[in-house]
């Protein structure tokens, strides 16, 4: 075994880390204090450049490090950041909130120490880029909002531009509405008078830092260039697929009798991961699971009593667009009501790399930060968020629930969570288990939150929905529940569903889950880890069915539709039919449907990943949206579709379909921050062949540019409550940020074929499985 011993100035007692051998540490403290203390710095351990990264980028204060191409990233940051009151932020998490991240944020703060003493244990990334890490403020931990997930103001501008270019029929093939409604139209507002350009600065916010070798070397006055980096259709892509399972199983459905809890968040893939499982002992708590590294606590786990974990609850809307009349002779008054107010200036100067400090303006009406002015139409446009609200800092209030010991103190503190929205899932060693739907859901009188609206004073939230009001159960019937971000307020639900929202995502990963729950007499945790990394595509399968009577003289279409009869839609990475199947769905299939309903190719553009259930929807009943007789339009566009998809194939993949396989295309990859820019892939990792899609279970969602899976579970977990050591987990592509540790991506294999690895939790069996012990002793 590897022992370390290490003084420390801050501790109060020794700390022991113990990493067992798939890099998950263990640590064990004699007071709390000392326990989020030890985790900040073992946090900073194996994350310090991913987490001093997170907290420049949210901070706004990347220029100071990278230069100027930046400068707008910060100020784009900025907008965004918690300016309220503190007091009632600490509040709104847990009584001992701050104490916590003020033991946390010192804790990395010791690592950075014992980095300046020695030099050795610095990330290499630092010193390839000239930098040094940053100490951290105990509110750096909460007032950073824009790493959270949000909707919908992306949708509610792209939603206006295209129901302006081709009415809102066709922007239902962007994203369905459910239940179904026609957006309501504000008073006075001229959808087509609103530009994609609004959200320029709004998506500089979301987006992770990019480097590039022309960005780094950005002049002071080619900063303003540098607003525009990410196109529209990779941050959509990013918001709308980050999805995730879980589901809860009570003890009368499973083959040891007590409940099982399965959970995978799906975010976009990344080297370091965006989640990190870490198991928290002390006196107080005992807690094992995954969180951010750059937050205490943990937000899905066990605390050897209560297992919970969370998907998002796509429904609720909590951003609003605003857009204002401002003044004909000063343009930092906008209408409001009958007179004018004025905007909320801050100046902020910041420094930047290579050249003098910068002031950066922001401005603010009374709904939220500006994004956007236009000066000659005598405009100008804000956000109003739920990130503003006090207690907003994501998954947060785990600091109280994941402390709790039953559902009434658990359901209670989901009153309080505001952000994301999430369904939570509960199980307990006493076999209650439950579903509980937190976050904050604004009341909105008099629209429907679907499009932009004026800012003058007619379209004000009126409060929120919270956890009791949205729905929730405590041990249902049916005897499980399962969640996959589809629409699932229950019907006759007190709070109808559409005081709630109107946009989810597709029901394919729900539908697929209800299938082999159904197929389940007896539920174990093997069945739970076989369908997180479940390759059925319902999607797939219901094209399959349309191609099952159509034939074709046509060499090449004859072939595609053998290699497709009877396709299960099982998406196996060997699997020619799985290679077709998709290239057709999402390269051909998916295009010309949206050329049915929009004939202006702009607008296809803003269509995005477009909504699987609608397109499939409209091809499963043609009349009225196909050309008379719709069936046979319907029928042609299959055929002519499915023939370019099979060029397609042989273009990639050769000739022969025999050869084909979708693991050939469709790969796991991690890269790391740096590698555009430093022209390499060293510290990539990948790529992993493998099955699936954003429409399976095991979402691998992927690029059409290559294919590359960009998006899916990183994060895996399934327990078995109440015989703890029997849990399985995985988090890919490894546990730690620094590609020196055997542990960066030792699990991304074993992650790509759906495999898992041991979630300890008991002393005797983290003892046996411990390969190196981390010693924290207090220092003089």
């Amino acid at each position: 075994m590897n022992d370390e011993v290490l003084s420390l100035h801050g501790l109060s007692a020794p700390v022991t880390i113990s990493v067992d051998r798939w890099g998950i540490p263990h640590i064990r403290a004699e007071n709390l204090a000392d326990l989020f203390f030890a985790q900040g710095f073992n946090a900073a351990r194996d994350r310090l450049w991913q987490i001093d990264l997170w907290r420049k980028r949210g901070l706004g204060l990347l220029a100071a490090d990278f230069g100027p191409g930046y400068l707008e990233q910060d100020r784009a940051a900025r907008l965004f950041l918690y300016r309220g009151e503190m007091d009632a932020e600490w509040a709104a998490y847990a009584p001992d909130a701050q104490d916590i991240c003020t033991a946390f944020t010192r804790g990395i703060n010791a690592y950075i120490d014992l980095v300046e003493r020695e030099p050795a244990r610095l990330p290499e990334e630092f010193a390839e880029l000239g930098t040094a890490p940053a100490r951290w403020q105990p509110e750096d931990v909460v007032r950073i909002r824009s790493h959270a997930l949000m909707r919908n103001a992306i949708s509610e501008v792209t939603r206006a531009n295209v129901m302006a270019a081709a009415g809102a029929e066709a922007d239902l093939l962007r994203q369905n509405l459910d239940p179904p409604t026609a957006p309501m139209l504000p008073d006075g507002l001229d959808l087509g008078s609103i530009p994609m350009s609004v959200l320029d600065i709004f998506k500089l916010a979301l987006v992770p830092v990019r480097f590039t070798a022309d960005r780094l070397a950005a002049a002071l006055e080619e900063a303003a260039a540098w607003r525009k980096v990410t196109p529209l259709g990779e941050v959509v892509r990013e918001v709308n697929g980050q999805g995730s399972n879980n589901w809860v199983i009570a003890g009368s459905k499973t083959e040891t009798g007590r409940p099982i809890l399965a959970n995978d968040p799906h975010r976009a893939h990344a080297v370091p991961s965006l989640r990190y499982i870490v198991h928290l002992t002390c006196p107080e708590f005992d807690g094992i699971g995954a969180g951010e590294p750059t937050a205490p606590g943990i937000m899905a786990g066990h605390n050897g009593t209560i297992g919970f974990g969370l998907t998002l609850f796509f429904g609720p809307d909590e951003e609003d667009v605003y857009v204002y009349e401002t003044h004909p002779e000063d343009p930092d008054l906008y209408r409001y009501q009958d007179g004018w107010e004025r905007m909320r200036l801050v100046e902020e100067t910041v420094s930047v790399k290579g050249e003098e400090r910068q002031v950066l303006r922001l401005k603010f009406t009374r709904h939220g930060p500006v994004i956007h002015e236009d000066a000659d139409a005598r405009r100008a446009y804000a956000v109003r968020s739920v990130w503003f609200e006090p207690g907003a800092a994501a998954y947060l209030v785990s600091l109280s629930s994941m402390r709790r010991r039953n559902h009434a103190d658990f359901a209670a503190d989901m009153q309080r969570w505001a952000v994301p929205a999430v369904n939570q899932v509960y199980a307990d060693t006493a076999g209650n288990i439950a579903w509980v739907v937190a976050g904050y859901s604004p009341i909105r009188p008099n629209w429907d939150g679907l499009l932009p609206v004026p800012g003058d004073g007619r379209y004000e939230w009126h409060g929120f929905h919270r956890a009791g009001h949205l729905p929730h159960v405590l041990n249902p019937e049916a005897g499980f529940i399962a969640t996959a971000n589809e629409m699932n307020v229950p019907p006759g639900w007190s709070l109808p569903a559409g005081e709630i929202g109107h946009e989810w995502i597709e029901s394919s990963r729900a539908s697929r889950i209800a299938e082999a729950f159904a197929e389940t007499p007896l539920h174990s945790v093997a069945t739970s880890c076989a369908l997180q990394a479940d390759i059925l595509s319902v999607p797939a399968r219901r094209l399959s069915r349309l191609l099952a009577r159509l034939a074709s003289d046509d060499e090449k279409t004859a072939a595609a539709l053998a290699l497709l009869r009877g396709f299960d839609g099982a998406l196996l990475p060997g699997s020619a039919a799985a290679a077709l199947s998709e290239i057709w769905r999402t390269k051909h299939l998916k295009p010309a449907v949206f050329v049915v309903a929009v004939a202006d190719p702009a607008i296809h553009a803003l269509m995005g990943i477009g909504d699987a259930d609608a397109i499939l929807a409209r091809l499963e009943a043609p009349e009225g949206f196909f050309p008379a007789p719709a069936a046979a339009a319907r029928d042609a566009l299959l055929l002519t579709t499915l023939c370019r998809a099979f060029e397609t194939c042989g273009d990639l993949m050769g000739s022969d379909p025999a050869a084909w396989a979708w693991g050939r295309l469709h790969q796991g990859y991690f890269e790391h921050a740096l590698a555009e820019w430093r022209g390499t892939d060293a510290r990539n990792v990948g790529p992993l062949p493998m099955g699936g899609s954003e429409s399976t279970p095991m979402n691998a969602a992927y690029r059409l540019t290559d294919y590359r899976v960009t998006l899916g579970a990183s994060f895996r977990m399934v327990l078995d409550v109440g015989d703890w050591d029997q849990s399985r987990c995985i988090n890919a592509p490894g546990q730690s940020g620094d590609p020196r540790s055997p542990h960066y991506g030792d699990l991304a294999e074993a992650w790509s074929r759906g495999a898992f690895v041991p979630l300890l939790y008991s002393a005797e069996s983290v003892e046996a499985a411990t390969a190196r012990r981390i010693t924290l002793q207090p220092g003089v």
